[in-house]
């Protein structure tokens, strides 16, 4: 069972529990690190939270959601073996998995609805990393860590 880490901040929490319950019914079991209200709250500690568990995880993902998702995917990038992508449609979502092997999906609940969620979540979900000429890609992207 693919696992998947999942936070946000108070501009994401309202529609973090449609998120988990997308994921979990495709099969997924769900680590939700928070936060647990809509009480004010500092997204960069949420971001390491699940930037921090999925690099410790091999094979896991992680989804952010705050205002926008740019936030959440710049702290997450800071994680030494994450590629957190922003998206905001089913396409962004799909090119983040196919072409970056991206490994924590972010978005913003100001910017997408809930039927946007959905589809993105489909694209996450049924998307492989492409491999080929992406992969030499990616290992530039994460040799840039070093």
């Amino acid at each position: 069972m693919k696992k998947i880490y999942i936070g946000s901040d108070h501009a994401g929490f309202a529609i973090k529990g449609l998120v988990k319950e997308l994921f979990e019914k495709r099969g997924y079991s769900v680590e939700d690190l928070g936060t647990y209200s809509s009480d004010r709250v500092d997204y960069p500690d949420y971001a390491a939270k699940v930037a921090r568990a999925v690099a410790a995880d091999p094979g896991s993902q992680g989804v952010l959601i705050c205002g926008t998702g740019i936030g959440m995917s710049i702290a997450a990038n800071k994680i030494k073996g994450i590629r957190a992508a922003e998206v905001h449609d089913y396409y962004t979502a799909q090119m983040a998995r196919a072409h970056n092997d991206a490994n924590v999906l972010c978005f913003g609940e100001r910017v997408v609805g809930p039927g946007v969620v959905e589809s993105i979540i489909e694209a996450w979900c049924t998307t492989e990393f492409e491999g080929g000429r992406h992969e030499n890609r990616v290992k530039k992207i994460m040799a840039l860590e070093e």
